[in-house]
C-alpha cells in the first residue's frame, strides 16, 4: 500500500515482533506502511521463549528498564486484545507467573539480595521453601532448596504473537516485502527511505529500522548481536492427561548457568537460553543442546522423557546497559532496536511510542532513559 507518487507514509526495516507491531499500530491509524524484512519473519522473535517477565527479570542497576517493562506488560496486554478481536487468531498467554528456584545456600542467599531489591521497587513476589515449591510444582528436582515466586509475570507463545501481528498488519493494509535493505536514501538534510540490495527503492515519509541485531547494517548504534539457542520438548500425551507437568515458568541458575523452562498451552516445552557472544552466527551446536538438556534436567529430572522437538537459534541485540534504542536518529529516521531479551515484552510499547513520533508527539517518560543519543548513535551508509 503506497501513496499515488510511490512514497508511503512510513517504511519498517525489520519484520520481528517489534517491526510488525509498528506496522501494524501505525497502519491502524490510517497511515500507509511497508515492512521490508530478509527473513520472512523468522528471526530472532522466531525463536524467542515469550516470557513477559519483568518482575523476574528485574535486575540491579536496571530500575529505568523495569519500570519500562512494567509498562510493557499493561501495553501488550492491550494490544493482545485487540488483535484476536482484530483477526481472531489465537494469542496463547499464561498468567502463571515465573518460580525462580536455588539449588543451594549461596544460590539461595543470592536470589533473597535480588528479592529484597525487588521488594524495594515495589514488585510483589513471594518467598517459598524447596517443599512450598515442590507443592507448587511437583516434578521439581529434590534438590531445590529454596525459590521466589513473581506471580505477575506472563507468557506467550511468540509465534502466535508474530503472526497475529502480521494478520492484524495485513488486514490494515500493510505491504509486506521480503528483501535486504543495504543503504539510506536521503534528500535535502532527511532520510526518505531505503534502498534494496536489489537497487530497487523505497521511499517514505518516515523511515523506521527495527531490524533487531542486524541494524548495524545500516546505522551506527552500540548493538551487538548476542547468540541464543534454545530447544523445544514435547510432554507425553500421558503425563498432560493427568494435569500436565508445568504451570508455570521455572527459572533456575545451574552449574553458573541460567536456565529456564517455558511451559505451552500445547505440550510443548521451552527451554532456553544460551548466552553466547558469536556475532550473526546462529548455527545449533551439540554443545549448546547438551548443556540445555543438562540443566533441564537438573531442574525438572522427568523431563528426559519428553520427546525432542527443535533446536533453534538467534541473534538478540544486546545493548551496553541491557536497554533498548528507541527514538529519532534525524530527520525522516526512527531506530528501534536494542530490545535484547525483551522484544516480545515491549513490542507493543515500542508500537506505541514510534507511533507517537511519527505523528510529531512526545513519547512517554519510561522512554526518556533510552534515548538513542545516549550512545552517541547515528546513521551511516546513505546514498542519495
Amino acid at each position: 500500500m503506497s501513496e499515488p507518487d510511490g512514497v508511503t507514509d512510513v517504511l519498517v526495516v525489520g519484520g520481528g515482533a517489534i517491526g510488525l507491531a509498528i506496522a501494524y499500530r501505525i497502519a491502524a491509524q490510517g497511515l500507509s506502511v511497508r515492512v521490508v524484512d530478509r527473513s520472512g519473519s523468522r528471526g530472532a522473535s522466531w525463536v524467542a521463549a515469550g516470557m513477559l517477565a519483568p518482575v523476574s527479570e528485574a535486575m540491579f542497576g536496571e530500575a529505568d528498564l523495569t519500570r519500562l517493562n512494567l509498562a510493557g506488560v499493561l501495553a501488550f496486554q492491550s494490544m493482545a486484545n485487540e488483535i484476536h478481536e482484530r483477526t481472531g487468531q489465537p494469542i496463547s498467554v499464561r498468567a502463571d507467573g515465573t518460580l525462580t528456584v536455588a539449588f543451594d545456600a549461596d544460590d539461595r542467599a543470592a536470589l533473597d539480595r535480588l528479592s529484597e531489591y525487588r521488594d524495594s521497587l515495589g514488585l510483589s513476589t513471594t518467598r517459598l521453601s524447596g517443599s512450598q515449591a515442590r507443592t507448587l510444582e511437583p516434578f521439581l528436582a529434590r534438590s531445590v532448596r529454596g525459590a521466589v515466586l513473581a506471580e505477575d509475570d506472563l507468557s506467550v507463545n511468540n509465534r502466535e504473537w508474530v503472526a497475529a501481528l502480521r494478520s492484524a498488519g495485513e488486514l490494515s493494509g500493510v505491504d509486506y516485502v521480503q528483501g535486504t535493505i543495504t543503504g539510506l536514501l536521503r534528500a535535502r538534510g532527511r532520510v526518505g527511505g531505503a534502498i534494496s540490495e536489489t537497487g530497487g527503492t523505497f521511499r517514505a515519509t518516515h523511515t523506521v529500522v527495527a531490524a533487531g541485531a542486524l541494524s548495524t547494517d545500516l546505522l551506527d548504534i552500540a548493538v551487538q548481536p548476542v547468540k541464543g539457542q534454545i530447544l523445544r520438548l514435547a510432554v507425553p500425551e500421558r503425563l498432560r492427561a493427568s494435569g500436565g507437568v508445568l504451570t508455570r515458568t521455572i527459572r533456575g541458575i545451574v552449574r553458573g548457568s541460567e536456565v529456564y523452562l517455558v511451559p505451552r498451552e500445547d505440550g510443548e516445552l521451552v527451554v532456553g537460553a544460551t548466552v553466547e557472544q558469536q556475532g550473526y552466527d546462529t548455527s545449533v551446536t551439540a554443545g549448546g543442546i547438551y548443556g540445555l538438556l543438562r540443566d533441564s534436567y537438573e531442574l525438572l529430572p522427568i523431563s528426559s522423557e519428553f520427546r525432542f522437538v527443535e533446536a533453534i537459534a538467534g541473534s538478540r541485540p544486546g545493548t551496553p546497559d541491557n536497554g533498548p534504542i528507541v527514538g529519532e536518529l534525524e530527520p525522516g529516521l526512527i531506530v528501534a532496536t536494542g530490545h535484547y531479551r525483551n522484544g516480545i515484552l515491549l513490542s507493543a510499547l515500542t508500537a506505541s511510542a514510534v507511533g507517537d513520533m511519527v505523528h510529531g508527539k512526545p513519547v512517554a517518560e519510561e522512554w526518556h532513559a533510552f534515548r538513542p543519543d545516549r550512545f552517541n548513535s547515528s546513521a551511516r551508509g546513505e546514498q542519495a
